[in-house]
């Protein structure tokens, strides 16, 4: 069974999507159309802008999605999945290449998206770190110690065995780091992103999105969407709208989602969109699995 899944924010790369525009007449249109909702030129950033350029979460992730979508639109009848999921960012372009939301919408969520939680993290001092080599029972333990003090830190990211991301207030991260490193973690490396992620410092973030996703129409998917925060196959469209609202300020479960795909017949995973990144995170779970990506 073909599971297909999304990459999320830090995939981007420049040129992403340039070979795209430039040789399928499909993409070209639809690239086009994408500037017109977003009422400025993001294929220039994408295909000549700088890495700073794409760093900007109002860049990055209408970026990414559009890399995915617009690929997935062009494999026409090809794409034929049993099975979605995507990370974090990643869940609007599967909820879109499965048809329960059209480009036009999935787009406006990601640029409403991008944009309400660029402001969450200019509020506030935040960041997050990626633990590795440690029980997620004690990254738990560790941040909820933290958190007890006065400082927010909470687990992110569930990315692999034995790799959790954290997220907080830049002390609180800190502290945690520190806890964490003296618990015996491997590594533990702090991420260069602009603020907390998948924390309830994103709840201004969640807050302006919800109003957003409550009004737009949601179809049932082409096949069941593993949603990042149950893990669990969904094909409602009214649990899909929930999930994607507590999605801000919940955390990634992408270990639990590839383990309940797998467990549901899943044996060959493909990646659309930029990077590489899914597919490791996958054969960490399961080294033997067939993997491929498409950009």
């Amino acid at each position: 069974m073909k599971a297909y899944v999304f990459p999320g924010q830090g995939a981007q790369f420049t040129g992403m999507g340039k070979e795209l525009y430039e040789k399928n007449p499909l993409a070209g249109e639809l690239f086009e159309k994408a500037n017109d909702i977003l009422g400025f030129r993001i294929t220039d950033l994408m295909f000549e802008g700088t890495d700073e350029d794409l760093k900007q979460t109002k860049v990055t992730q209408p970026a990414i999605f559009l890399h995915s979508v617009v690929l997935t639109k062009t494999l026409g009848k090809s794409f034929a999945p049993d099975m979605l999921a995507g990370h974090s960012l990643g869940e609007f372009s599967a909820l879109t290449a499965a048809g329960a939301l059209s480009f036009e919408d999935g787009l406006t969520l990601v640029a409403k998206r991008a944009r309400a939680m660029q402001k969450a993290c200019e509020q506030a001092p935040s960041t997050m770190a990626a633990v590795l080599g440690l029980a997620d029972d004690k990254v738990e333990e560790i941040c909820a110690t933290v958190t007890g003090e006065g400082d927010v830190v909470v687990p992110a990211n569930y990315n692999s065995p034995g790799q959790v991301v954290i997220s907080g207030t830049a002390i609180g991260v800190d502290k945690a780091c520190e806890q964490l490193s003296a618990s015996g973690a491997k590594r533990v490396l702090k991420l260069k992103v602009g603020g907390a992620f998948h924390s309830p410092l994103m709840e201004p973030a969640r807050e302006e999105l919800a109003e957003a996703i409550e009004t737009t129409a949601i179809a049932p998917p082409l096949c069941p969407i593993y949603q990042n925060v149950d893990a669990l196959a969904q094909t409602n469209p009214a649990i899909i709208k929930a999930n994607l609202i507590a999605q801000l300020t919940s955390p990634v479960r992408w270990t639990q989602i590839v383990e309940n795909m797998l467990a549901d017949g899943a044996t060959h995973f493909i990646e659309l969109g930029p990077g590489a990144v899914l597919q490791g995170l996958v054969k960490k779970v399961n080294a033997n699995l067939l993997t491929e990506g498409w950009q």
